[in-house]
């Protein structure tokens, strides 16, 4: 066992023990290779089952990185340019004033289409076809490319619809050829199959209940799905396809996919090249941002890191410049502590540079 694993496998354990995380697991990778693989704790505190390395945590946002990884795969093989309309491809979408919407605006949250569609509800959430078709029926609330306010949830349909339409492939199967296959994963989903609800963390929450929005209001996450730790632990939740906050999966997985984006790549595989990753980072919001078309830049490394975050603490990311990639998951929803302790322990080993 390699000394990074070990300091890290320790911190994990002493998380739990001082009641900080309830299970976790952290993965990073290192010019390709896989150097921390830890895991800790309760994976469900209603039964006792331990965290394994296998099993699958619900990321929320974490799931946008994958999202994004795709969109500009798919740029990359010349389906869909970063200033293609997204109505050429996806005509339904053109009407109340989104026909000039384009990919890169959709990728940076500037699409003016934040808010869920209204009279829609749980239901709708595992109809890819309904919130397709309500989501082409939104109306935007800002110019597009003049605004950037957080996608929250429509990031998913927009990005993942105008993929679909290109492409031809369900999302589910989008996702498993273009990244899990080549990397040979196994434990990335969004659309979990009922064969792997028992592998799923248990999520809790250690965060204070914020005041619900009025169900009337137009919202990016609306009352009715919130709070959200308990939304993800509903099946119909875990086994809807929502690729902008509902994916599940384990750090090593998610961990080696930001290593397949690094220069060299892992088990001989770029998922993107050089240039093109290059196009990818560059700052696309009207305003001074660290957003880029899908990612979110920095991390603890580098300044030179992407990645996103999700909900409740779970982070990924990667840094071209260290070729390292890093994931940490936990199924207790709470601060930045123990992300921040995880980091500086990386950083004490060496890891990082400015």
């Amino acid at each position: 066992m390699s000394s990074v694993q070990q300091k890290i496998q320790s911190l994990l354990d002493q998380l739990v023990e001082e009641g900080e995380e309830r299970g976790a697991q952290v993965a990073a990778y290192h010019e390709g290779d896989l150097i921390v693989d830890a895991s800790a704790g309760v994976a469900d505190s209603r039964s006792g089952k331990l965290v394994t390395g296998e099993t699958l945590f619900p990321v929320f946002s974490v799931t946008k990185g994958l999202v994004a990884t795709m969109a500009h795969m798919l740029v990359e093989q010349g389906h869909l340019e970063y200033e293609t309309r997204l109505a050429e491809v996806w005509p339904e979408f053109g009407v109340n004033g989104k026909s000039e919407i384009t990919l890169r605006q959709a990728l940076n949250h500037t699409a003016g289409l934040a808010n869920m569609p209204m009279g829609i509800g749980r239901q709708e959430l595992g109809d890819w076809e309904a919130m397709c078709r309500a989501i082409a029926d939104l109306q935007p609330t800002s110019v597009a490319g003049t605004e950037t306010v957080y996608h929250g949830i429509t990031y998913g349909w927009i990005v993942g619809e105008t993929m679909r339409r290109v492409d031809g492939r369900p999302f589910a199967k989008m996702l498993d050829e273009l990244i899990c296959q080549p990397l040979g994963i196994t434990s990335i989903f969004v659309g979990l199959p009922e064969s792997r609800d028992s592998d799923v963390a248990f999520l809790e929450s250690a965060l204070e209940e914020s005041v619900l929005p009025p169900i009337d209001t137009p919202q990016a996450v609306p009352a009715w799905v919130q709070p959200l730790h308990t939304w993800m632990n509903r099946a119909d939740a875990r086994h809807a396809c929502i690729p902008a906050s509902n994916g599940i999966m384990n750090a090593r997985a998610v961990a080696k996919h930001y290593a397949a984006l690094v220069p060299g790549g892992v088990d001989g595989v770029e998922l993107l090249s050089p240039k093109r990753l290059q196009l990818a980072l560059e700052i696309s919001d009207p305003e001074p941002s660290s957003r880029s078309m899908g990612y979110i830049l920095g991390g603890f490394t580098s300044t030179e890191a992407f990645g996103h975050g999700g909900f409740g603490g779970s982070h990924a990311f990667a840094d071209p410049k260290n070729r390292f990639a890093f994931a940490f998951v936990r199924n207790r929803m709470g601060d930045g502590q123990s992300y921040q302790r995880i980091a500086d322990e990386f950083l004490k080993a060496g890891f990082g540079s400015e």
